[in-house]
């Protein structure tokens, strides 16, 4: 990208983005979904799955924070050619993201350890100082609430079209 902008003259932005959960994400799949993974676990009283021991830490910002840093970003002048990390910057370890899913559901699951992957980080925590001097953002939404909203909507049974076309009855 940054390289296209140089030969075309383009204006473009870069938005590295971390971790985002909320409403309407898929429950299925296990890279880069472990919220809706863990709230689907708890409510249907599985175990919820930890890999590692873990101790690995990640960040998690709500879909309407990070829906708004990325308007932000691609409307603001200043932005232009910037690269900007849109996240959150509070850290969980998944293992303390298990237990408050546990007890946020009131589930009876236990937590069920498989072997750490490969490539699997052992941190996820951007730095946000560039979204805050140019763009004036910042996360707002607490992953308490975030994941009250959550299970609220993974409890409920939605009739609206998901975003692979079909409707869940």
């Amino acid at each position: 990208m940054i390289a296209y902008r140089r030969e075309h003259g383009l204006n473009t932005r870069i938005a590295r983005i971390f971790n985002t959960y909320g409403p309407r994400i898929r429950t299925d799949g296990i890279y880069g979904r472990v919220i809706p993974r863990f709230i689907d676990q708890a409510l249907s009283g599985k175990p919820l799955t930890v890999f590692g021991d873990g101790s690995q830490t990640r960040s998690f910002t709500y879909v309407t924070d990070q829906i708004e840093g990325l308007l932000r970003l691609a409307a603001l002048d200043a932005a232009t050619g910037q690269v900007v990390n849109i996240g959150n910057v509070n850290e969980i370890t998944v293992l303390e993201l298990a237990q408050k899913v546990i007890a946020l559901t009131g589930s009876k699951s236990m937590l069920s350890f498989s072997p750490l992957p490969e490539d699997d980080p052992l941190r996820r925590r951007p730095d946000v100082t560039k979204a805050k001097e140019i763009l004036g953002w910042v996360p707002k939404t607490s992953l308490e609430y975030g994941l009250i909203r959550m299970v609220d909507w993974i409890k409920i049974p939605q009739k609206a079209p998901l975003a692979t076309g079909k409707i869940k009855d």
